[in-house]
């Protein structure tokens, strides 16, 4: 295994932070599953400093969720590092860790995100300063580049660990990719190869034996995944094992997933409020649902409701139709 700063993790396999998708109800289900750790959803730096309400919620953390990196963006030195002080000190949070990889407009025209990647001097400039200020170990989540022609990943790497950053994880596609096309593994391994700080990989790891091809072909240090976890913490499992005893264990079953689903909402709840959860569950319960025949009418369904009670109502309709289904079969 191996260790963040000063944070030991107990396997390899890492759960991404995805804007909007997770928070603690989600990080805590995905945890359950074995990931080694865990990432916040990004927290803007000016958020934190001002002391805003919504911000401040973000920040909460489940102790069954440790070790965890939450997770700051910014564009300017004096907010970061105020962010990040009070990240350290007030917060139980294992690592501090900031976005540069972030593809989307509104993050950039704040000149944070993926707009660092342009400039490996700013980075060993807010880096350092950040390091200095707190006691926490500092990370940093960066894409490849900016376009196929300002691909700096390796000089960023390398300025991120002049820096003192304790690791580095890389998404293997630019900026203008966003989430298109392929994830480019080779610059990943360049990465890996020039720095001696721990390296987590992301970019396609849809599958277990994704898991383990990108471990063997780059040689990183841990593999981050994070849209094949949306409705299939399973995957988290099945990675951890596969890459522990070379076993591909199964797929869960229609109840399991609807469990699983359920407890996501309860989590959701007790975070949110019923009226928020539900709303947000309706994206995360088609997730839940990819991949069992004729669930389109139920998405539907799902896509109307606005209780606990009707939620947990159409999930368990769906349960017993697929449980009869199974049944008439094996008669």
């Amino acid at each position: 295994m191996f260790q963040i700063g000063n944070i030991p993790l107990k396997n390899r396999v890492v759960l991404a932070p995805m804007a909007g998708i997770s928070n603690s109800a989600f990080r805590l289900t995905v945890k359950e599953f074995g990931a080694g750790l865990v990432y916040a959803e990004m927290i803007s730096d000016k958020g934190i400093v001002y002391k805003n309400e919504k911000t401040l919620n973000m920040l909460y953390i489940d102790e069954r969720e440790k070790p965890i990196s939450l997770q700051i963006f910014g564009g300017e030195k004096d907010s970061l590092v105020e962010a990040a002080k009070f990240v350290d000190k007030n917060t139980n949070a294992d690592i501090i860790d900031i976005n540069m990889g972030c593809p989307v407009n509104k993050i950039i025209k704040c000149e944070a995100g993926a707009r660092w990647l342009l400039n490996p001097d700013k980075i060993y400039d807010m880096v350092s300063y950040v390091v200095e200020a707190v006691e926490k170990p500092v990370t940093v989540k960066m894409r490849i580049g900016w376009d196929d022609e300002h691909i700096y990943a390796v000089e960023n790497a390398q300025a991120v660990e002049r820096a003192g950053g304790a690791a580095v994880a890389v998404h293997g596609r630019t900026r203008v990719q966003m989430y298109e096309g392929t994830a480019n593994w080779d610059i990943i391994r360049d990465v890996k190869q020039a720095v001696n700080i721990p390296v987590i990989g992301n970019g396609d790891v849809k599958t277990p034996q994704d898991a383990k091809r990108m471990l063997d072909e780059t040689g990183v240090d841990g593999v981050m995944i994070g849209r094949a976890a949306l409705g299939n913490p399973w995957t988290i499992y099945r990675t951890v094992k596969y890459l522990e005893t070379g076993e591909l264990t199964g797929e869960p079953t229609v109840r399991e997933k609807i469990d699983v689903c359920l407890l996501h909402m309860k989590r959701l709840i007790s975070l949110k409020g019923e009226k928020i959860a539900i709303k947000e569950m309706r994206k995360h319960a088609a997730w839940y649902l990819k991949g069992i025949r004729g669930n389109g009418k139920y998405r539907n369904l799902i896509n109307n409701c606005d209780t606990k009670e009707e939620l947990e109502s159409i999930l368990q309709q769906l349960v017993e139709e697929k449980e009869k289904e199974q049944y008439a079969h094996q008669i």
